[in-house]
């Protein structure tokens, strides 16, 4: 039985209220979400000594998340990740995006609204239509994001979406992880990742088009390793990123549900295990944290440089851009899914 206990969460500076959900499963594990960005504020799960430890990063305030510039634990979309220029060619025209990100286009907006949420049994649905004046995206996308934490310790997060006319869609979620749960950096925690490519990227953090092996750099996980151990490596890739900040390609058929990353925590024994639909992930190790112009995290902490790392699931950058890349195009009538489980235990 997962109890669910909805509450205010306060106002934005437009006036909107904001509520925050917590899940309760009958273990204590327990998940906040926010009507805000959809946002997942804390996760907390045992460590091996029993003792219960926040997982994601955030910020304990509404004020924080409206000023914050890493989008902590949001729901991203309609395309995340960059765009080159902030265009793209879909059915021969020329479509036009807001240029938020230099000359090009990051995320959406959807980390900066708030949305209307309701229990669903053991889940939260967010349910919410985007209109193509938001940003210059084609047609009116209806979406539903739904929210479940299981009984052995799963957040489950499934993205449904319908559109009335050709668009593109990508959407993920922008949790950063932190198993240890005290504020340090993540460069101890060990990561495995099932990916034998990833996408090259340019000094704009765009995908160049080609994809390389892992074989031999930086950038091979397939065997567990810590985070910290190549991310100084001499390697032109980490330091245009001051760290990784990359798409993986993984190794899995197209819509196949796939273990693909576990991490852990060598100080709480924390250990995650994370699922996906999805051809890929964007390994971020928050190599920007530190700059963040927003007030201290949750308990007054003021996130280091790699205080925590994303595993988002996703297409590629820029997919429409590339016609090599695997299409992020939704067709009128077709249907957009997409699921991602984060799943926590503990080593003895």
């Amino acid at each position: 039985m997962i109890n669910i206990l909805p509450e205010s969460f306060g106002t934005t500076r437009d006036g909107k209220p904001v509520t925050r959900y917590t899940l309760v499963n009958t273990n204590g594990v327990g998940v906040r979400i926010l009507s805000y960005a959809c946002a997942i504020q804390s996760i907390f799960v045992p460590d091996r000594n029993g003792d219960f430890r926040d997982v994601v990063l955030g910020y304990s305030s509404l004020e924080g998340y409206e000023e914050g510039t890493v989008y902590y634990g949001a729901f991203i979309g309609r395309c995340a990740n960059r765009i080159k220029g902030a265009e793209f060619i879909l059915n021969d025209q020329t479509v036009r995006l807001e240029k938020n990100d230099g000359n090009n286009h990051l995320h959406g907006t959807f980390a900066r609204r708030v949305f209307d949420g309701y229990i669903d049994n053991d889940a939260i649905v967010f349910r919410f239509i985007s209109h193509p004046s938001e940003e210059g995206y084609p047609g009116i996308l209806s979406v539903e994001l739904r929210y479940s934490l299981t009984e052995d310790n799963a957040l489950e997060i499934e993205y449904r979406a319908t559109t009335d006319e050709d668009t593109v869609v990508n959407l993920t979620n922008h949790a950063y992880f932190n198993l240890s749960g005290d504020g340090s950096d993540i460069l101890d925690h060990t990561l495995r990742l099932d990916a034998d490519r990833f996408t090259e990227t340019d000094a704009e953090n765009l995908p160049t088009g080609r994809i390389l092996d892992v074989e031999g750099t930086p950038f091979d996980f397939r065997i567990a390793k810590p985070i910290g151990q190549d991310i100084f490596a001499d390697d032109e890739q980490l330091r245009l990123c001051r760290g990784y900040d990359h798409n993986f390609i993984l190794n899995k058929e197209p819509g196949e549900m796939k273990l693909f990353a576990e991490a852990s925590s060598p100080k709480s024994g924390i250990t995650l295990a994370a699922y996906t639909t999805e051809p890929a992930i964007q390994l971020y190790t928050g190599n920007f944290l530190d700059t963040d112009a927003a007030p201290c995290g949750k308990n007054r902490i003021r996130y280091p440089r790699h205080g925590g790392f994303a595993l988002e699931a996703q297409h590629y950058p820029s997919s429409p851009t590339f016609p090599d890349f695997p299409s992020v195009v939704l067709r009128k009538g077709e249907r957009y899914y997409q699921k991602t489980v984060y799943r926590f235990s503990v080593e003895s």
